[in-house]
């Protein structure tokens, strides 16, 4: 192989199959994609929509089954209330997801952007559908972007532009769903756009955001802007599974015809796998950075294999091992290890989440403050109290004293607790002279509400009054 051929063969490495040397871009033009995996695709695609835009209207108790606050620092997952209190889990929840994606992908590759990544699935089985209805496959939409603009072509782009800017509005309001529950989307829209212009502008701006990534963007976001293209190039080995193309059975390329050698490997070199790549690649290069696992080249692969009766898989489901040597190995010291602290996370999640109880009590005596002498013989302490409620029911506070007559009087504050909601009061802790044993002596506090025991607090009285010795 000469200088030459040996640079054309590998330029592919020197720039991104959508950009041009100049730096101008090359929108692709995807064949419809059909097959095996393109169905698969669109039944997981099917589930993930119904997800996205159904969980929202799931309520237990009333309340969201689902519900990610980030503003209000509110969450409910599977209709458990998560607070501040709970960020633990949530952080425990949040680095088991970035481990399951890292684990996925030593094993699996980029499986997840082809799957399960919103950006694929509304790109490729909603936008693009549309796309292909209104203006055809590939080659009809290229002449139909290269033709002069005339009513037929107006119509059909503002029909297509018109789908997508729906699209993105619906979208964008199943988005803020989780955000802010349907109730409140609902009382959102009922209200006239002059009563919420701060929320309605937001509501323009991120429906122009989603409109602008699928109408225009569409695969820069995955080869240019998100970060776990780049990612997989630390996480991949000789060991994972991706899409690779089967060199040793593909090479050497030679199209169908008489002058075929008989030496020829099973490519013809049709380029129906490039035609159908939605981000503009040839995976017979190997492994791209560019490459989302979309599976989109298998099936155009195994029709062309199935018309010349060549066996399919000359582009499938492999690891570079697997490719080199027939042998398949998924258990790799990486996957092990990934495995092992999932497991760990899980376990220690589940076991904080089964212990988790309905609230948080806290009582001590207020800081640098001494005790306080009372009408009629007495003594006072002032404690601070608080109470969180971790459940959607309000909860109506009362505290006792346990093992000692006295009382407790509320002087700030308020022990009535809404649900998912901190309660903060102070309290006097009034005992009478003779029932105080010792400078500093065990009191309990019984909390309780609605009739039933919360918890008994334990704390501790001064008797020591300011300026007085006993």
């Amino acid at each position: 192989m000469n200088k030459e051929t040996k640079k054309n063969t590998e330029d592919f490495r020197d720039h991104i199959a959508t950009v041009t040397e100049e730096g101008k871009r090359i929108w692709v033009y995807p064949k419809k994609p059909k097959g095996r995996y393109h169905r698969a695709r669109a039944i997981v695609a099917a589930i993930l929509l119904a997800i996205l835009f159904f969980t929202p209207l799931i309520k237990v108790n009333g309340h969201p089954i689902m519900l990610l606050d980030i503003l209000s620092r509110k969450f409910i997952l599977f209709g458990i209330a998560l607070g501040p209190q709970d960020f633990h889990l949530i952080v425990i929840f949040i680095i088991m997801l970035v481990i399951f994606v890292f684990l996925f992908t030593v094993v699996w590759g980029r499986l997840w952007c082809g799957w399960t990544c919103p950006q694929t699935i509304f790109m490729e089985m909603l936008f693009r559908k549309v796309e292909y209805l209104i203006e055809g496959d590939a080659h009809q939409q290229r002449a139909l972007n290269r033709a002069p603009w005339t009513p037929k072509k107006i119509f059909k782009k503002v029909l297509k532009h018109s789908i997508f800017a729906v699209m993105a509005f619906l979208i964008a309001n199943a988005l803020l769903a989780w955000v802010i529950g349907i109730d409140a989307l609902k009382e959102l829209a009922s209200r006239p756009i002059s009563e919420v212009p701060g929320k309605f502008t937001a509501m323009v701006i991120f429906t122009g955001v989603i409109y602008f990534f699928y109408a225009y963007f569409r695969e820069q976001v995955c080869t240019l802007i998100c970060p776990y293209g780049r990612l997989q190039g630390v996480m991949l080995d000789q060991n994972s599974i991706v899409i690779a193309y089967d060199y040793k059975r593909g090479e050497p390329r030679a199209k169908l015809g008489k002058n075929r050698d008989s030496q020829a490997g099973d490519c013809i070199d049709c380029r129906q796998c490039v035609d159908v790549c939605p981000t503009g690649i040839d995976i017979r290069n190997g492994t791209q950075l560019e490459c989302v696992n979309c599976t989109a080249c298998i099936d155009a692969c195994d029709a062309v294999m199935d018309k010349v009766k060549k066996p399919r898989g000359l582009i499938r489901f492999a690891s570079k091992e697997e490719i080199e040597t027939g042998k398949r190995k998924i258990f790799t010291p990486k996957a092990i290890g990934y495995s092992v602290v999932l497991t760990l996370l899980l376990s220690l999640f589940i076991f904080l989440l089964a212990t988790r109880s309905d609230f948080e009590l806290s009582i001590v005596r207020t800081a640098g403050l001494l005790a306080q002498e009372q009408p009629g013989n007495k003594i006072s302490n002032l404690y601070d109290v608080k109470i969180i409620n971790k459940t959607f029911k309000e909860m109506p506070a009362e505290l006792k004293l346990l093992d000692i007559p006295g009382e407790i009087r509320i002087v700030s504050g308020d022990l009535l607790v809404k649900p998912s909601d901190i309660a903060e009061a102070k309290a006097l802790v009034i005992l009478p002279k003779d029932q105080i044993k010792s400078i500093s002596m065990p009191i309990r506090i019984e909390v309780s509400a609605n009739g039933k025991v919360l918890d008994v607090m334990k704390t501790n009285f001064l008797g020591k009054v300011a300026g007085k010795r006993r």
